[in-house]
């Protein structure tokens, strides 16, 4: 079992007195020797874990992506820093084949370059993928989390308003009856108080409406806006705050799918964008003409 897993019950207090920010806590101790590369890394290493929800049902494997990838994204681990297998293994208690592994699907989003003679090591933000809902995530409850959540709103006003225009040209039945199926679950859930399942009725509307546009590169960004919605209301929630007026903006698109009025569903969208907090710093209300 992972060391910094281990200690979740520690619930130590860091340097400044304020817990932990994430679950994974390690007591420092004077007896353990740790290896020349993390020096200096014990009160780093004491905020590795993802929020513990999140971390249920992942393996050795997962549990390492996500606290090497969240030291990363959080500056713990600055660009040019190198990592060392043996050392993690070492510091985190997990063969060289999760090590492997973990540092392979890093390299894949861009976080960790591995080069002969050079070994691996952290990689800039330049060369981030920052569409990556991993680091999506990451990034909103870091150090990072108020430009991740302007960026995301900025990107699903850019994203969403074309894909209900182009939704209205595709006027597949089965479809339209899941989007007013999920509007339908939604105002139910508004009526019982009930945030977490509007949420997820809500992310699975606006995944659907991208995928339905017929556009198979506004589709692979289908991830992008779900994690926008898990993100944007904060880690208790998971979604944008409900209310009334989303819910009539989210029933006016379906209408405006309904009768293939593509103009009709952009301006629902963008109409139903504006009604978030967060969307509305970044651009204005659309105007009535």
């Amino acid at each position: 079992m992972m060391t910094t897993a281990r200690s979740a019950e520690s619930g130590l207090a860091g340097p400044t007195g304020d817990l932990d920010r994430y679950p994974y806590a390690e007591a420092p101790s004077a007896d353990r020797v740790v290896a020349p590369a993390w020096e200096g890394m014990e009160q780093d290493l004491g905020r590795v874990g993802r929020r513990a929800a999140g971390n249920r049902g992942r393996g050795l494997h997962g549990q390492l992506v996500q606290q090497l990838g969240q030291m990363i994204v959080s500056g713990d681990l600055g660009a040019d820093r190198p990592l060392v297998p043996e050392e993690i293994g070492q510091r985190f208690e997990v063969s060289r084949t999760v090590v492997r592994e973990s540092l392979r699907v890093l390299e894949a989003k861009g976080l960790v370059s591995a080069r002969p003679n050079v070994g691996t090591r952290v990689r800039p933000v330049s060369d981030w993928n920052l569409l990556d809902p991993d680091i999506i995530e990451w990034r909103a409850f870091g150090p990072q989390r108020d430009d991740q959540r302007r960026e995301l709103s900025e990107l699903r006003w850019t994203i969403e308003p074309l894909a209900a225009r182009l939704a209205a040209g595709h006027g597949r039945e089965e479809v339209q009856q899941r989007l007013a199926d999920m509007v339908e679950i939604m105002g139910h859930a508004l009526a019982q108080g009930d945030s977490i399942t509007f949420s997820r009725a809500d992310a699975e509307f606006h995944s659907l409406l991208i995928q339905v546009a017929g556009n198979r590169m506004l589709e692979h960004l289908s991830g992008i806006v779900s994690a926008a919605l898990q993100v944007s209301g904060g880690p208790v929630t998971g979604c944008d705050r409900p209310n009334e007026a989303s819910l009539v903006h989210h029933s006016r698109i379906v209408d405006a799918l309904a009768t293939g009025d593509g103009p009709g569903a952009e301006a629902a969208m963008r109409q139903l964008l504006t009604v978030h907090p967060e969307v509305e710093r970044v651009v204005p209300a659309p105007r009535e003409h």
